[in-house]
């Protein structure tokens, strides 16, 4: 019964610190999973007085061991790498938690720019306010040490996305405006809603086909969504999302998630586009989209 409380009451922030940590909600649901059996088995030997701090200790090492043996495969990922979409649903408690903090889709390849104790200090301390000697105690490192590395880190993190101006029904207006001006081909809307130096950046792992560079300029990036758009099979369903804390689209085909976007605003207009297309980064969406 002890156990069922704390995963109630843990669990989003487990889950938070996981998946920010990996940029894979898969992984982060699995290592919170673990860190929950191993809590089980050790609190049946001895008596854990700090529960909280022990279970984000597990979570937080296995993050690390997670990042550092899928270090080899990253260096040889094909094209973009973006992290697994984050798609909010209405019931789940863990990504109402997620949604108090910047889970943005800029955020977390930020955080990817980091080494992992580097990540794992900037979290614990800028994001979810814990003391140094808390992060000591997690991450196994003098309080002197993590001080260190967070100035260090927090140095990497300058170039951090500026909060957009629009508030969130703005924002998902103008995203349902984009998709509305697709769809019926409107050109020059399209452009209207986007800035001037707008980025679209796609991953498909290699696993389908996706641009393999980020593409740069308003014109290219509407020539490619047109495109795109022209070889949409008839059972293609759109569908209006809160994708990694902003509005966002799934794109599905016949039931089957296809394409995650998550969107991001800068000075009241779309400046970065992310499309994640690679099906092991979607697979944990199939099924739920079809609810």
């Amino acid at each position: 019964m002890e156990t069922e409380q704390l995963y109630e009451t843990y669990k989003p922030l487990l889950f938070s610190i996981a998946y920010r940590m990996t940029g894979s909600v898969a992984d982060a649901e699995d290592l919170v999973q673990e860190a929950f059996l191993t809590y089980n088995s050790v609190s049946s030997e001895k008596v854990i007085e700090n529960k909280k701090a022990y279970l984000c200790k597990i979570v937080m090492n296995s993050s690390i061991d997670k990042l550092r043996s899928a270090a080899s495969k990253r260096e040889v990922y094909v094209g973009e790498w973006l992290p697994e979409p984050l798609v909010d649903e209405d019931n789940d408690p863990s990504h109402t938690y997620l949604m108090k903090e910047s889970i943005s889709t800029a955020y977390l390849l930020l955080l990817q720019q980091l080494s992992e104790d580097e990540r794992a200090v900037f979290l614990l301390r800028e994001v979810f306010q814990y003391s140094y000697e808390e992060i000591a105690t997690i991450i196994e490192k003098s309080s002197t040490n993590c001080r260190q590395i967070f100035h260090r880190a927090k140095k990497s993190m300058v170039n951090r996305p500026a909060a957009p101006t629009l508030d969130f029904q703005s924002m998902r207006s103008s995203v349902e405006q984009f998709a509305m001006a697709l769809q019926n081909g409107n050109i020059n809307q399209m452009l209207a809603l986007l800035k001037t130096d707008a980025v679209y950046i796609s991953d498909g792992g290699g696993k389908v086909k996706a641009a393999l560079n980020p593409i740069y300029t308003p014109e290219r990036i509407v020539f490619l969504f047109i495109s795109i758009m022209k070889k949409m099979p008839e059972n293609s369903r759109m569908e209006f999302k809160v994708v990694n804390g902003y509005p966002g689209v799934v794109i599905s085909i016949n039931d089957y998630v296809a394409y995650v976007v998550s969107i991001e605003f800068l000075d009241d207009k779309i400046s970065r586009i992310y499309m994640v297309a690679n099906p092991e980064k979607l697979s944990h969406l199939q099924g739920k989209e079809r609810q």
